[in-house]
């Protein structure tokens, strides 16, 4: 067990290695760096603060039960992503689901309507430096369903594939094309409204 202060001047790697010899204060270094980014994440999902905060926490606790299991094949932080996006999604699941919303009627086809609509494509790394700017896609994420809001993030901020997206979210690839259609051209909405507003 290394001094107090030393766990600052030691790597992700170093400090992975130390907790998974049941070293609680490594680990507690890591959640300081992280917790942020975490937090973050669970919020860009549940949009809701103390869901955000409470399944976060969650996300610690579940990354402390499992650590023997990272095998260091992507970064610490990546992998405390992939924890907490899974938990939010199972909590969703659980929570009673909406009423589905009418443009998932378009399911399978969905896919050849959204080649020809032109669509918003979200860059969240472009201009998040500016509050502003982060702060009206917020409010925009704020006015989409959890499944809207959901299928956006992971597409567009994770990366991830419909495959990988439909088998997380327990639905069809069609339903996610049909659902990151509606959330874009919302979200693209939202956001030309707010700008012509501002140009009156």
């Amino acid at each position: 067990m290394a001094p107090a202060k030393a766990y600052k001047t030691l790597s992700d790697e170093a400090l992975v290695k130390e907790a998974q010899k049941g070293d609680m204060d490594a680990f507690g270094e890591l959640v300081v760096r992280h917790s942020d980014k975490v937090y973050a994440r669970a919020f860009s999902i549940m949009h809701n603060e103390d869901e955000a905060i409470d399944l976060s926490q969650e996300a610690w606790v579940k990354g402390w039960q499992r650590l023997k299991q990272f095998q260091g094949d992507s970064s610490f932080l990546t992998w405390m992503t992939r924890i907490v996006i899974n938990i939010c999604l199972d909590y969703l699941r659980k929570q009673k689901r909406q009423k589905a919303e009418s443009i998932e009627a378009l399911d399978e086809e969905v896919g050849g309507v959204e080649r020809q609509m032109p669509v918003m494509v979200v860059n969240p790394s472009e201009g998040l430096e500016r509050s502003e700017l982060r702060e009206r896609i917020d409010k925009a994420l704020a006015q989409l369903s959890h499944e809207h809001r959901t299928v956006l993030v992971l597409h567009e901020f994770e990366n991830l594939e419909y495959k990988e997206i439909a088998k997380r979210m327990g639905c069809s690839i069609g339903t996610v094309m049909s659902r990151l259609f509606y959330a874009r051209r919302k979200l693209a909405a939202l956001l030309a409204g707010w700008r012509r507003e501002e140009n009156m």
